[in-house]
């Protein structure tokens, strides 16, 4: 080992045993935190306006505070632009994060003071001790690359604003920034392809031993270092990397892909941050499941996934979340969302600790004859069939065609890029139709019922997804791949670049 992971490890070893101890009193975490919160906010206008001084209990919480979306907080939000202080939480924000929404324009969520360290902070402290659990802590001695935002920062009615991987960069400790790859100045480039390029100048000669970002951005990366510098995988130039810390999406359809561009004996591992809060980690080489970061500024309420659009759901408090329930996560935090929807669903797996794993988002969804099919069953269709096939797939999405010319009943249509297409498609499609089946009861009573056919096939264009991404302006950074969607608007814009359509 050496100097830094020598002296990381003390460090590291506590760092474990209180993480254990926080995943051991999640319940008693979360009950501190909701205080904290109420008793933090009750002299600003939102908790004047909601009666904070009055709120005692989680029910009394959920009698005064309704849920939200974005645009019914955004009347606070302007509020704080107008000049007003101590408007959603003491003070004013010291940053505001622009994230484009899913049902809305861009999106402006504040940091302050007290929750800015957490995002930092728990990204930190997640990897250390993953790194110590599997005694690989001499990544430390080597280069990093974090594939994020841009770290430029705009100004918005006088408040610093960027993308929230940009604006930790800009609180990164300095003990860090020496193996941080890339430079400032590449990361600052706007065009993500062109980004992507340089960042594989800087790193090709590099004594890199860890790799972190988005996966489908990793991808890319890892496709144009090899292209680039005509090596078989990643570990035959990088003999050092030994960590790829990936989130935003489920990694499974992926991984076969990476492994081949990776190679080597390469630790994969997972986070799960968003804007609003770090919501979980995975907290060592466990099957599945990530740890619920019940001790990051943040309250947690779950809504049943299929009553999230309900006038007045029920809303449930950790303790009394149930295993194999879908919820969709709700977000108190110490930046002063209150009721906040994320518009994330999850399934926990196991409650003594609270592991969870992602399971989709709640505008993402695929109903267009009544099959109620989310993100999470799409994926696991597909990775299954991965599994049964020679097939390694690029990316992915399904949508609904609901008119067809032929008079047959409509179907469910999957747009795949495949970087290696099945020796036989024919045995491929009839797994991944009966996969999903298998998955969603819904869909099989569809199918057998002969209300719908049997899914569809539409192979596309090598790099079609990133084209069609940058056509929406949403290539690279934070963006995320939508993986299904109850309209056809993204199908329509990946039908130019159908290259084969096939049918049962």
């Amino acid at each position: 080992m050496g100097l830094r992971s020598t002296l990381i490890k003390p460090y590291a070893k506590k760092l474990a045993r209180q993480i254990e101890q926080e995943m051991s009193l999640a319940e008693i975490y979360q009950e501190k935190i909701f205080h904290y919160l109420i008793n933090s906010a009750k002299n600003t206008r939102f908790g004047k306006d909601h009666d904070f001084e009055n709120i005692k209990s989680h029910r009394d919480f959920v009698q005064k505070v309704p849920l939200r979306s974005y645009d019914q907080l955004e009347p606070y939000i302007q509020k704080i632009f107008e000049g007003e202080k101590d408007v959603l939480w003491p003070r004013k924000p010291l940053y505001f994060v622009g994230t484009s929404g899913t049902t809305s324009g861009i999106k402006y969520i504040p940091l302050t003071k007290e929750s800015m360290p957490y995002h930092l902070k728990t990204a930190r402290n997640a990897v250390i001790n993953y790194a110590y659990k599997e005694n690989i802590l001499k990544i430390f001695d080597s280069k990093m690359l974090f594939l994020s935002g841009s770290p430029q920062l705009g100004l918005h009615h006088g408040f610093k604003t960027g993308r929230l991987s940009g604006i930790v960069n800009h609180v990164i400790p300095q003990w860090l920034k020496w193996n941080k790859l890339p430079t400032e100045k590449t990361n600052s480039i706007e065009d993500w392809e062109q980004k992507v390029l340089r960042i594989v100048e800087d790193t090709r000669h590099q004594k890199m031993s860890m790799l972190s970002g988005i996966t489908p951005w990793i991808l890319m990366y890892l496709e144009y270092l090899l292209q680039q510098t005509g090596a078989n995988n990643a570990s035959e130039l990088f003999p050092e990397l030994k960590l790829l810390v990936h989130g935003g999406v489920n990694y499974l359809p992926y991984k076969n892909r990476m492994d081949q561009l990776l190679g080597g004996n390469i630790h994969s591992f997972e986070t799960y941050p968003s804007t609003e809060g770090f919501v979980a980690f995975q907290e060592g080489n466990i099957e599945q499941g990530l740890a619920l970061n019940a001790n990051g500024g943040v309250f947690f309420e779950f809504v049943k996934a299929e009553e999230i659009h309900n006038e007045n759901p029920d809303r449930i408090p950790l303790k009394a979340i149930e295993v194999g329930q879908n919820y969709a996560i709700i977000i108190n935090n110490n930046a002063g969302l209150w009721g906040s929807k994320l518009g994330d669903t999850v399934r926990f797996v196991s409650k003594n600790p609270y592991r969870l794993v992602f399971t989709g988002r709640t505008e993402h969804f695929l109903s267009a004859f009544g099959e109620h099919i989310i993100s999470r069953e799409v994926e696991t269709a597909l990775e299954r069939t991965l599994q049964q096939s020679d097939a390694a797939v690029t990316e992915f999405t399904v949508a609904p065609q609901v008119s067809t010319e032929d008079q047959l009943p409509p179907y469910h249509e999957w747009f795949i890029e495949f970087s290696k297409p099945p020796s036989d498609l024919k045995q491929f499609m009839k797994n991944l139709d009966q996969n999903l089946q298998s998955l969603n009861f819904h869909y099989k009573e569809l199918v057998q019922g002969q209300i719908i056919r049997p899914l569809c096939l539409n192979i596309v264009e090598e790099s079609a997804f990133r084209r069609m991404a940058k056509h929406r302006g949403k290539l690279g950074g934070q963006n995320k791949p939508i993986r299904l969607a109850n309209n056809r608007k993204i199908a329509e814009l990946l039908e130019p670049f159908s290259l084969e359509k096939h049918h049962f």
